[in-house]
Parts: structure tokens; C-alpha cells; sequence
């Protein structure tokens, strides 16, 4: 058996928050009381992610004894019958729990017998000893667009339309920001976003999904299933953009790729581009004796976090602002089948610079490994509240960027685009400076 100390994740049931993510979606947990809570609080911790339904009041069969004996089927149809009663959701989605799946209740059968229902339901197989939450995320895309995106009526591709896939909610605290600004870019592009996650987004934009001209996948990794298969499904291309955009170097590129994709005139996109820049370097330049001329940081970083924020601020911090990597850590339990894929993006960054990563789920060990490095000075970490003890026992610098955040409440923060690259760098330097003072 081995034990890991300080998990950066939480079983596949977590997914519960990809639903609550969606405006008006009901998850139905056919799992033990309890279950809602605690995986909430581990997901979301201050960053809250209550949503439309709070977890406290999901639906839920809260097996116990009786049902592990028996079976928990008649208690599950009892409990979808009565919350498309008594529930006001415009898509609700049964999810498995450990127990349920050991004795061997079957919820697609029963979810099956629902079909003509008023509201759609769907139903997603999410036992904890299958996966974590991220691939929990991940099921829960593929099952909604099985089971129910492919039985609406055909339409007409919308010009322009665009499906925007990335962050986790939830998962990533930036999850909500993050998305918006990615938003925000596609549309200085004079493209239309779409994204089904966030308020005033719901069912409408989730019933767009196939009519859109094509998928974009902002993520090293995850959606990557999904994305394919609605290709697969409605002939939907995608474009797969790995970094998260942080800063001009990554924004700049990011839309000029899609820009190319899209088929859009690039002499506007670089206008585009020339404008954001140079307001974006006014401040920095403003400012730019406080990135060079400090002596209380190290020209060296290390980031904990999951693939797509390790890379993304690995190039920001890189190709922005010139610093060095040491060995970043990637958390969230990566399959392997994608750790080749990802260990590439990072022999991808200017000047030949290249950075070593380490794949791990062990927050022990990790933590052992920054001790031994060598950072020629204060270095900056940057990774969860995990990671603010280390940095102080290294005279380090430390920004908390993934859960547990419980350092600080995000509420629409973002560091996506030229904007969030400037917020980056503000709460970067008022670390430093806080940690001098």
C-alpha cells in the first residue's frame, strides 16, 4: 500500500462540481450521505462554487446498510421520480459513488426508464476507485454528449460560433475568470464564444454545442476525449491549444493561432495584437526596476500545481519575465498516456530554455525534491496553501494559485490574457515585497 500525503485531488464523485458548474443542472448522487459535503469542501474550499444548488441540498440516495444488502435500485428511482418533481433544473445527472457500483446497482438502466421525461437526465458512472475528479470531469462532457446532445434535433452550424473547453470548475479556482477572459479574446476576434459553464450560461448555450464551427480545447490534456468525440459525433473540428494564454508572449500567440484556424484576415489580427501589447508593456515598463532590481528573489522557480497551471505560468514566467525553471511538479495524476505529450510543451519555450518536470501525486516527496534543489538564492514557489510552509522553511517566495487556495477568496479573478498577466505579476511582487518587509 502506499500512502500520499497531501493529495491535490479527490475521487471521480468530485465531477458533481462539473454539473453545478452548469447553470441549472441537478447532480443526483445514488452515493453515501456525506459525500456532497465533503468533496465540495475539498474541491472549492473558500472559493465557495455554490452555485444554483448548493451541495448541502443535492439529491442524494444516501445509502446505508440496508441497500448495501439489498441493493439501492428502488431507492434510486424513488429519488429521481421525486426530484424532477420537486427540483426546478433544466438537466439533471445521476452519478455513481464507490458503494453503489460495489454491490452492483445499475443507474443507466435505471435512468433509462426516465427517457421521456419532461427535463433530460444522463447518467455518469463515477465510483471513486475508478479515477479522480478530473477524469470524473471528463465523463461527465462524454456522457452528456452521448446521451443527450446526440438526440437533439439537427440544426444549421452557426457562423463564427465557437465552443470554448478548458479549465476544470471548481478544480482550478480561477475556473470562472479564466474561462471569460478566453471569451473575451475570442471575441476581439469577432468570433462567438460559447462556454456552458458559468451563470447565464445553462442549457441554451449546452444545446449550441453542435451547432458551433469548431471546438477549442484550451488544456494539456483534459477534454481532450471530449472534444474528439464531438468531432466524432457531429463533424465538429477542434483546434487543441495546450497553454492556458498568460501574458503578451502566450495571449499573442494564442490568437494568432486561432485567428489561423478560424480563417480570419491576419493583417486585423495583427493590429489587434499591436494594440494590446502596447498597452500591456506601458506598465510593465512602468514598473520593470521592480522585477530586475530586487535582491530578495532568486531568478529561479518551481511550480506544484496541475499540468495546464504548470505550464502556463512556467511560460509566462519564462518567456515574459525571463526567468529560470528549476524542476516543476505536476499533481493531479496525469495518465501516463499523456505524460510524453506534456513533458514536450515544456522544451517549447524561448531562447532553447527547457525545464524538467516531474510527474507526482506525493506532496511528501515533492516537497523533499525542492529542498535538495539548488535556486542560487530566495526561490519562488508557487503552487497551493501545501506549499506556503516550504517556501518560508527556503526564505522563498510563494503565490497560492491552486486548491487547497485557502489563502484567498477568488471570486472573478482571472490571469488569462494580457490583463491577467499584469495581475500575475502584481501579486508576485507584492509577495516579494511582503516577505521583505
Amino acid at each position: 500500500m502506499k500512502i500520499l500525503d497531501e493529495p491535490r485531488y479527490v475521487c471521480a464523485l468530485g465531477a458533481m462540481q462539473t454539473i453545478q458548474a452548469i447553470n441549472r443542472a441537478i447532480p443526483i448522487l445514488h452515493a453515501s450521505s456525506g459525500c456532497a459535503s465533503k468533496l465540495a469542501g475539498s474541491i472549492a474550499g473558500t472559493t465557495g462554487d455554490s452555485g444554483y444548488l448548493n451541495p448541502q441540498t443535492y439529491p442524494c440516495t444516501n445509502i446505508g446498510e440496508t441497500e448495501v444488502v439489498f441493493g439501492g435500485e428502488d431507492k434510486l428511482r424513488n429519488v429521481i421520480e421525486n426530484s424532477l418533481k420537486v427540483v426546478d433544473g433544466d438537466l439533471f445527472v445521476v452519478l455513481s459513488g464507490c458503494t453503489t457500483e460495489i454491490v452492483g446497482d445499475d443507474i443507466g438502466q435505471i435512468v433509462s426508464e426516465f427517457e421521456d421525461s419532461d427535463k433530460p437526465i444522463v447518467s455518469v458512472s463515477t465510483a471513486g476507485f475508478k479515477g479522480s475528479n478530473i477524469q470524473g470531469h471528463e465523463w461527465v462532457l462524454k456522457a452528456i454528449i452521448n446521451q443527450y446532445l446526440t438526440r437533439l434535433p439537427k440544426g444549421e452550424k452557426i457562423k463564427g460560433l465557437v465552443n470554448i473547453w478548458g479549465p476544470v470548475p471548481s478544480f482550478d479556482p480561477y475556473w470562472l475568470g479564466n474561462i471569460r477572459e478566453l471569451e473575451n479574446l475570442v471575441r476581439e476576434l469577432g468570433l462567438i464564444p460559447n462556454s456552458i459553464f458559468g451563470e447565464f450560461r445553462g442549457i441554451e448555450n449546452l444545446n449550441k454545442v453542435p451547432l458551433a464551427e469548431f471546438n477549442l480545447l484550451v488544456s494539456p490534456w483534459v477534454g481532450l476525449e471530449s472534444v474528439q468525440l464531438l468531432e466524432k459525433k457531429f463533424g465538429t473540428p477542434f483546434l487543441h491549444y495546450p497553454t492556458l494564454p498568460i501574458g503578451a508572449h502566450e495571449t499573442s500567440a494564442f490568437l494568432r493561432k486561432v485567428s489561423a484556424f478560424a480563417g480570419l484576415d491576419s493583417s486585423n489580427v495583427e493590429a489587434l495584437i499591436e494594440k494590446r501589447e502596447k498597452e500591456y508593456y506601458y506598465y510593465v515598463e512602468r514598473s520593470v526596476d521592480i522585477f530586475f532590481e530586487n535582491r530578495t528573489a532568486s531568478r529561479a522557480f518551481s511550480l506544484v500545481s496541475t499540468a495546464a497551471n504548470v505550464l502556463a505560468f512556467s511560460k509566462f514566467l519564462v518567456n515574459d519575465l525571463g526567468l529560470m525553471p528549476k524542476t516543476q511538479y505536476i499533481t493531479e495524476g496525469v495518465p501516463e498516456e499523456f505524460h510524453k505529450q506534456i513533458t514536450e510543451y515544456f522544451n517549447e519555450f524561448s531562447y532553447g530554455i527547457t525545464a524538467d518536470v516531474t510527474f507526482s501525486t506525493d506532496g511528501y516527496l515533492i516537497h523533499r525534491q525542492i529542498e535538495e534543489d539548488d535556486y542560487s538564492g530566495p526561490p519562488l514557489i508557487i503552487g497551493s496553501i501545501f506549499e506556503k510552509k516550504l517556501a518560508r522553511k527556503l526564505d522563498g517566495n510563494f503565490v497560492c494559485i491552486s486548491i487547497p487556495i485557502k489563502e484567498k477568496v477568488v471570486l472573478h479573478s482571472s490571469y488569462v490574457g494580457y490583463h491577467g498577466g499584469l495581475k500575475l505579476l502584481e501579486d508576485i511582487y507584492t509577495n516579494v515585497y511582503q516577505s521583505f518587509n
